[in-house]
């Protein structure tokens, strides 16, 4: 089912959007991106130097922060998303109207140069305003920093518990990934003994449970994928051991059992993902749901995050994915989660086409526009009422946006204001 699905969403791209719009009509998207290629963050580089004990490559950008390649790379999507919602009638030609895009980023640099990047290439030249929140903290992108997103740390426990299973077993499991992890990385001598300690479920302090032992291992892991996707010299990517993606891909099962017992544990998603995912239907309904929607009156409500945000919003919709090249359910950089609102122009019922998008390993090494040799990855969400059409895979509108609202935790929202 899966490869099918990526056939028809193949197929999908190359439709004209005459033939769309003979049947039906796209009203709305809210797409969530993650943010474009960095370097290891602060945090992340004193850990895994710590694991191997030896410093890593230190890049040009500061690290936590887009790269001039990231930035070019989402320029690049962009460029594609502006003309794509162009010639589907979603966007006027030019710069857009007032009521065409509203962007909101994360507070952090990385996220708002990769809005700025996105709009740079849909709408050059046009200073497209990128909204985000004064202070280092987004209630929608950074709720795990606020109390109302707060985790019981036994139920947390418990619930890691129950996700994480034999992880004696999973460790076993994934050892050719660790030991080509070890190989790449380990300098010669150094038994880097990191890689061979047994993976346990700890607290911290403050309650916090962790995998110790896989989730430095991760961060490796996604520093290398990082370096691969910025066309670091082979050289500077771990010590000239890395020279061809797929040596990346055969890593990434490291960094999804990461995802696996972190933000897609469902007790952590609904506390720290709710208000994101009500954010997103409530920009759905904008337009035809109730009068005092706060989202913005505007057809594309791009938000700019984290991979975190969005694999919080996934676990809770039930989504995951595979694309060629990425281990399952992985968050390169520069992809995005988006959903369209469609209507048909015969019966004028709507539906929503949801879909996860992201460029190949080499194609983000090699800044490779998107066009029809290079399109952009893609997987359909569906369900059982979903039917596949011209335009993609269209589940029905209130029946889908009553299914994520029945996965939020109440409990876990708060208003959120926008912006101006």
């Amino acid at each position: 089912m899966r490869s099918s699905l990526l056939l028809v969403s193949a197929l999908w791209l190359l439709i004209g959007s005459s033939q769309a719009a003979d049947h039906y009509q796209l009203e709305k998207v809210v797409e969530l991106s993650r943010h474009g290629v960095r370097p290891p963050t602060p945090g992340n580089r004193k850990e895994i130097e710590a694991a191997t004990d030896r410093p890593w490559t230190r890049w040009v950008t500061a690290d936590g922060e887009l790269t001039g390649h990231g930035y070019a790379a989402v320029v690049n999507k962009g460029r594609w998303e502006g003309e794509h919602y162009r010639q589907l009638g979603l966007l006027t030609q030019g710069c857009p109207a007032g009521d065409e895009i509203y962007v909101r980023a994360s507070p952090k640099q990385r996220t708002r140069a990769t809005a700025q990047a996105l709009v740079d290439g849909a709408f050059p030249g046009c200073g497209v305003a990128i909204h985000h929140v004064d202070g280092d903290t987004d209630p929608l992108f950074q709720s795990e920093d606020l109390p109302f997103a707060d985790l019981d740390p036994s139920r947390e426990y418990a619930a890691m518990v129950a996700k994480a299973g034999d992880l004696a077993a999973l460790q076993q499991q994934l050892q050719p990934a660790v030991q080509q992890l070890k190989q790449a990385v380990c300098a010669p001598g150094n038994h880097c003994a990191q890689f061979d300690r047994p993976w346990q479920l700890k607290q911290t302090k403050k309650g916090h449970t962790y995998v110790q032992g896989l989730s430095v291992l991760a961060s490796m892991v996604e520093t290398l994928r990082l370096g691969w996707s910025e066309n670091l010299p082979l050289s500077q990517l771990a010590w000239g051991n890395i020279t061809a993606s797929s040596q990346i891909t055969a890593l990434l099962p490291i960094l999804t059992a990461s995802y696996d017992l972190s933000n897609d544990v469902p007790y952590l998603a609904q506390r720290r993902g709710s208000i994101l995912l009500d954010a997103i239907i409530k920009g759905l309904e904008q337009g035809v749901g109730p009068a005092q929607n706060a989202s913005p009156a505007t057809r594309w409500l791009l938000l700019v995050a984290h991979d975190t945000n969005i694999a919080r919003v996934r676990t809770l919709m039930n989504f995951s994915w595979q694309l060629p090249g990425y281990s399952r359910g992985n968050v390169p950089p520069g992809s995005s989660l988006v959903f369209e609102r469609w209507r048909d122009t015969q019966t004028g019922e709507r539906f929503l086409h949801i879909y996860f998008q992201a460029q190949s390993l080499d194609d983000l090494r090699h800044l490779a526009p998107v066009d029809d040799r290079h399109p952009l990855l893609r997987e359909e969400w569906h369900e059982k009422n979903c039917r596949i059409t011209d335009v993609g895979t269209l589940c029905p509108y209130q029946s889908t946006l009553n299914t994520f609202s029945q996965a939020l935790d109440k409990q876990a929202i708060i208003p959120v204001n926008y912006p101006q």
